[in-house]
């Protein structure tokens, strides 16, 4: 395996296997989205018009099989900035933690850990930030979709230092049993910095 790292501009040039990636991932429980090349192209431009954004991606015989991303949450789009802003969080103080997204013949090998590492590493050697966030998908425990061996990432989480916030988002997309996208509760979680 083979790590890379893209910072800012250079994230464009890995746009479709990027894109390729979450639409393969993300289509299992609990995302369950159903996603076009088109469209993840056009949202992650916003990492590649932020200069402090960031990638750290794995590659296997030169294909992307695992990446992650962080992005400046004042750079964020308004829909992730929302709840923080109605709060009263000063979004220049939180770096944003996007999707950690590994093929899964390449999970159960330390690379969650490793995503964490990769991210907090980068956004602690920039600016003023003091809190790190992300965010993940309510469903509910009963969902028709729910594999009987999915297990929740919340103990790895709460391992790696985040803890449950009370913010939240609703995000919209389509998800693979449906025929027009509907909006889903995205619950966030923090850690402090050691700043």
């Amino acid at each position: 395996m083979e790590f890379k790292t893209y910072i800012g501009k250079e994230i464009a040039a890995v746009l479709t296997p990027l894109g390729e990636l979450r639409i393969a991932v993300f289509r299992d429980y609990p995302y369950l989205y159903e996603g076009s090349l088109a469209y993840e192209k056009d949202y992650l431009q916003t990492y590649v018009s932020a200069p402090e954004s960031f990638v750290f991606s794995v590659w296997d015989k030169g294909q992307m099989v695992g990446a992650t991303t962080c992005i400046p949450l004042k750079d964020e789009t308004g829909e992730v900035r929302k709840p923080f802003e109605e709060a009263g969080i000063d979004v220049a103080t939180v770096f944003y933690f996007g999707e950690s997204i590994l093929l899964h013949e390449y999970r159960g090998r330390g690379l969650g850990k490793r995503f964490f590492e990769a991210r907090e590493k980068h956004a602690a050697s920039l600016g003023p930030y003091r809190k790190l966030y992300f965010c993940s998908v309510e469903r509910p425990g009963n969902h028709p979709l729910k594999p009987e061996t999915y297990q929740p990432l919340d103990t790895f989480w709460q391992s790696q230092g985040y803890r449950p916030s009370p913010l939240y988002s609703f995000f919209e997309w389509q998800d693979i049993d449906e025929t027009t996208p509907s909006a889903k509760k995205m619950n966030y979680w923090c850690k402090k910095m050691d700043k």
